[in-house]
This record gives C-alpha cells, sequence and structure tokens, in this order.
C-alpha cells in the first residue's frame, strides 16, 4: 500500500518532537543557506490570495536549495474556469514533487491534500498560518532562547494567525495571552480545541494580557479578504480595535526586553505606531527572512529528508 504524502497542514496535526524537528532543521539551513538538499525537486505554488513573503521565500527557497518553483495564480489554471480542486490536484501532483496553495477556504487545501499524490503545504488559508508561525517561532528562539514557558501576548483582531499561534501554544508549552475586542474573539471551536489539550491559552483584559510578555503580537485589523466589508461594519470594527493598538505606551506594559513581531503587511498608524514597528525592540525583518529557512525545513519534511 502506497504510503500516504507528509502533507503539512496545520500545527495541530503535529506532536512537539516533529515540530522541534523542523525547527532545528530551519537552524541548520539558515546557516548553511545554498545547497542540493532540494535538488531538482519541484514546487507547483497556487495562489488565490496575493503575496509578497509566501510567494518570494518559497521560490527562493527551493532554488536556493537546488530545485525550482512553477507560480500558479488561480485564473491561470483551470481552477479558476470550474475545474475541481480534486482534479486540479490529482494532475498538478504528477508534475511535481511538493504543492502549496495559499486560499480563502480552509476547506480547498484540505480537499487538495485528499486528492494530490505529493505533500501539499497551507501557505495560509482563512483559518491558518502554519508557516507564520514556525518563522515567528525560530525568530522568537533567536532573540530569547526556547519559547517554552515563555508568556506570548496577542494584541487586536482574531484571525488565522492567531488560531496557529493557539495551535503552536498547546503544541510547544508556552502561554500565549490573548487580548481582544469582545466581538471578534476567537471562535468557541478553537477555544474548546485549546482547553482540550493545554491551559496555556487564556483570553484576559488588555493590561492583564500584556503582563511579563516577552513578546507582542499584532495583525492588521482588516484581514485580506475584508476589503469590501461594508464601510459601516468596517468603522465599528476600526473604532472597537483602536484601544488595541500596539503603541509606546502598550509595549511599556510588557517586560522591558519584549520583542514585537508582526506577519506584515502593516498599517503603520493603525494596529501598530511606527516608533514601535520600526523601533529597537521590533524584530519584524527578521520575522520575515525567517519566512524563507522555516519553510525550507518544512519542505524538507514533506519530502521525508530529515
Amino acid at each position: 500500500m502506497k504510503k500516504s504524502p507528509n502533507h503539512f497542514l496545520d500545527l495541530d496535526n503535529f506532536d512537539a518532537v516533529s515540530l522541534r524537528k523542523i525547527l532545528k532543521a530551519a537552524e541548520k539551513v539558515k546557516k548553511n543557506r545554498y545547497g542540493k538538499l532540494l535538488k531538482d525537486k519541484k514546487i507547483a505554488m497556487i495562489f488565490e490570495k496575493p503575496s509578497t513573503r509566501t510567494r518570494i521565500s518559497f521560490e527562493a527557497g527551493i532554488i536556493e536549495q537546488g530545485g525550482s518553483a512553477i507560480s500558479l495564480n488561480h485564473t491561470d489554471i483551470q481552477l479558476g474556469r470550474g475545474e475541481t480542486v480534486a482534479d486540479t490536484a490529482r494532475v498538478i501532483s504528477r508534475y511535481v514533487d511538493l504543492i502549496m496553495i495559499r486560499c480563502f477556504r480552509h476547506e480547498t487545501l484540505l480537499e487538495m491534500a485528499e486528492n494530490s499524490s505529493v505533500p501539499v503545504i497551507n501557505g495560509l488559508t482563512d483559518y491558518s498560518h502554519p508557516c507564520q508561525i514556525m518563522a515567528d517561532i525560530l525568530t522568537f528562539e533567536e532573540k530569547k532562547g526556547s519559547i517554552k514557558g515563555k508568556n506570548v501576548t496577542w494584541v487586536g483582531d482574531s484571525n488565522n494567525v492567531l488560531n496557529s499561534w493557539i495551535h503552536a501554544a498547546c503544541r510547544l508549552d508556552f502561554t500565549l495571552k490573548i487580548a481582544t475586542p469582545e466581538s471578534v474573539r476567537p471562535s468557541l471551536e478553537i477555544l474548546k480545541w485549546a482547553k482540550k489539550n493545554s491551559d496555556n491559552v487564556a483570553i484576559l483584559s488588555l493590561k492583564k494580557a500584556l503582563e511579563n510578555a516577552d513578546c507582542i503580537v499584532t495583525d492588521c485589523w482588516l484581514s485580506m479578504g475584508e476589503e469590501h466589508l461594508d464601510d459601516v461594519i468596517a468603522r465599528k470594527k476600526i473604532e472597537e480595535l483602536k484601544a488595541f493598538q500596539v503603541n509606546k505606551k502598550l509595549m511599556a506594559l510588557a517586560k522591558k526586553d519584549a520583542i514585537f513581531m508582526h506577519c506584515l503587511p502593516a498599517h503603520r498608524g493603525e494596529e501598530v505606531t511606527a516608533e514601535v514597528i520600526d523601533g529597537p525592540q521590533s524584530v519584524v525583518w527578521d520575522e520575515a527572512e525567517n519566512r524563507l529557512h522555516a519553510q525550507k525545513a518544512i519542505m524538507l519534511w514533506c519530502l521525508g529528508k530529515l
């Protein structure tokens, strides 16, 4: 019986040992950036959503290790003209060694994985963004040592990035404190999952969430796909989030050596001020670079090369 591919879909599918193995490999490939670890391997990258970091980091990553990438906007292929996700997966996986998809519906990712004969990587869905969090943890540990037992604080909107942080906190044994307006809290489903799997995730007041924080993380207030929200709804959401802007005063409530993270793109003057994201506590540029190294390790894991 043929072995199922090693898909990289969500962090809750992994145990701590497996995630640690990938993170260790990311450290190694960062030290030896160019090589032949992915020699002659091909990745097809499918994009329903625009991308800067995901596209360039995956493409540069496989090229730097001897492979190649094919970038596909969903309108460039028959997927954009009504071909099923399942049929697309069956065909593309005959041509390449890996598929990365960045899409809206999480169900699209799952259907792609179910029907692909090669590993599928979650490049982002409306539900989760695991590649980003692997890069974030790599960055955290470069700056602060092991994340185990540390305090990470999420401030602002609840979204796919936060969902993957919740998965990571439960798997890698660090505390995740969440401060959001009540109207945009994480879904009951993921909070129930977190409660079942650990006691590391808590929703707190802004002040309580920031106490002893080693790292503060935020994201934009209107996620990709929300650009066309009704103006009244969008204005109401932004108004509620204004109190959660990461500024100098808010950073002062965390540990003195706390670091600031943002997955980018950022909107200075909205979810974060320029003096924070461009200041000495910000690690966002290292965080962005580490997408490259974390994803090399993910590709290697998918191909059974770790």
